[in-house]
């Protein structure tokens, strides 16, 4: 697939780079040189352009892209201008990236429908963990609904799903469990995670193992205390 990252600060950077490590075609462009320079042999294509350039965007393979990521963080008025010139210009699939409950009225009115707030969610997600010190990740499904990631209660150690039967105790779901590989002389705090594949009944929790649960936050919480 095709992609067009406009903005490359730090979210665009990581965005773009890991799109062309995943096999897509990404041109990622931004108006300091610098950062275009800085990015030429990690990403498929850089350019150094003015995005709220008419020309300039519209010498871009616009109908050729799935998408095009408005990645702009700093400048609000320079990142709602190239949405509109986006628009304007007919491209199908706009996302774009929110630092503002302002911004995001704005995009909201142009019917921009898929927008992301790194800075948001990043926020959230530390907030968790430093909530429950047990808690290592988590994502916000819906209102109601969470994704986390908390260490295997010193209780259900050794135990079967079947055998620690959390589903029915604590209205959760178990998706995978996670091993934690570090290299030698390296924390496990900063090692690499690799899933076990789908959780299945005769799946066994050992110690130092992460569990990825579903369900509500609530429900999740009485798991992990009550797992003590």
């Amino acid at each position: 697939m095709k992609y067009i990252v406009l903005g490359l600060g730090n979210f665009g950077k990581a965005l773009a780079i890991r799109l062309t490590e995943l096999g897509h075609e990404v041109i990622g462009a931004d108006n300091k040189m610098a950062k275009v320079e800085q990015l030429k042999e990690k990403i498929t294509h850089t350019v150094c352009m003015d995005s709220t350039d008419v020309d300039a965007v519209s010498a871009l393979p616009l109908k050729d892209a799935h998408a095009v990521v408005v990645a702009i963080g700093e400048d609000e008025g320079a990142s709602l201008l190239t949405t509109a010139l986006l628009k304007q210009l007919g491209v199908k699939r706009i996302v774009g990236r929110v630092v503002s409950d302002l911004q995001k009225t704005v995009l909201e009115a142009m019917d921009i429908g898929e927008y992301l707030m790194p800075e948001e969610d990043a926020a959230g997600r530390l907030a968790m963990r430093l909530d429950n010190i047990d808690i290592v990740d988590s994502f916000k499904v819906s209102e109601k609904y969470s994704i986390i990631e908390t260490k295997v209660p010193d209780k259900y150690i050794g135990m079967s799903l079947r055998e620690a039967n959390l589903t029915n105790k604590y209205r959760v779901i178990v998706l995978t469990t996670l091993k934690i590989t570090a290299e030698e002389g390296e924390s496990k705090v900063n090692g690499a995670k690799e899933a076990t594949g789908i959780a299945q009944s005769d799946t066994v929790l050992a110690a130092g193992d992460i569990l990825v649960l579903f369900g509500e936050l609530k429900d999740i919480n009485r798991l992990i205390q009550k797992g003590e």
